[in-house]
């Protein structure tokens, strides 16, 4: 059983095969996908497809603001966030969204100011803590640095926020969330497992000249990984410049066993448990 806990699959991509798109990737052994938004609408929108979807257990919802969208951000936007989460008379739309994301800091694109971007987070952040939602972050540094600033301030943040959890007593504390398609440094990586997430390993991990990523990985504890596809960017080696989909998740487990001198069949069931721990998936 696989897990790909990040997925974009309602995006214009996969418009024209969503259906045949979910069917590999059941076929390939994969038994849940997360969906996380980029903004309000599309939070919206991934949380109806969803509750619609009932013919797809496997599917779960994330909803939030990318921090290149923080821009969009307004007094309105959090509680139209936390509207979407609320229990509603049959519906079981609840029981679907299963993280607050994709949010976090990016320095790459210069979208939106880093302030912005920061307060932003925080508010994210506190209905994570509200809800009880874990939280899908986003981190990319200024010309894809592997450590600097975005990392400094998000682990800054990250620090302040657990500390508030466990002060709370917050469950929270215990499943923070997870820093996905992690492309930063060891260090980084490991200063975010002490404080409790989990960090997701993507497509790129499979690159024949990704020798530092290949690295960083192997030296992460297994227990702290997750499989995830970001499709449909990023596709593993084997289907390089291709759209990537779900079902190509069995590439990157199959190359963290191999980084981990594991079997396939012990990092799809350790992750997938990771996954249903995290999400607190039964």
């Amino acid at each position: 059983m696989l897990t790909d806990t990040h997925c974009h699959l309602d995006l214009e991509q996969f418009e024209a095969d969503r259906e045949g798109v979910i069917e590999r990737a059941l076929a390939a052994g994969v038994e849940r996908i997360v969906i996380p938004g980029l903004n309000l609408i599309s939070s919206r929108a991934i949380a109806r497809m969803v509750e619609m979807a009932s013919e797809h257990p496997a599917l779960f919802a994330a909803i939030g603001v990318h921090p290149t969208e923080a821009g969009t951000w307004d007094e309105t936007t959090r509680n139209e966030l936390k509207s979407l989460i609320r229990p509603v008379a049959a519906s079981p739309i609840r029981g679907r969204i299963a993280a607050i994301g994709e949010i976090g800091l990016d320095y790459y694109w210069e979208t939106a100011p880093h302030d912005l971007q920061r307060r932003v987070l925080k508010e994210q952040l506190g209905l994570a803590a509200e809800t009880g939602l874990p939280v899908i972050l986003h981190m990319r540094e200024a010309k894809d640095a592997r450590t600097g600033e975005c990392a400094a301030d998000l682990l800054g943040l990250l620090w302040e926020w657990t500390a508030a959890l466990k002060k709370e007593a917050n469950p929270l504390a215990e499943r923070p969330g997870v820093l996905h398609s992690f492309s930063g440094s060891l260090e980084t990586a490991q200063q975010a497992i002490e404080l409790g997430f989990y960090i997701g390993v993507t497509g790129p991990v499979t690159f024949t000249n990704a020798r530092r990523r290949q690295e960083i990985v192997s030296k992460l504890p297994l227990e702290r990984l997750l499989t995830e596809t970001d499709a449909p960017f990023m596709a593993p080696q084997s289907h390089k410049g291709e759209r990537n989909e779900p079902a190509y998740v069995r590439l990157i487990a199959d190359k963290i066993a191999l980084l981990h001198s594991s079997t396939l069949g012990k990092v799809e069931e350790t992750t997938s448990e990771n996954a249903r721990r995290l999400f607190k998936w039964n």
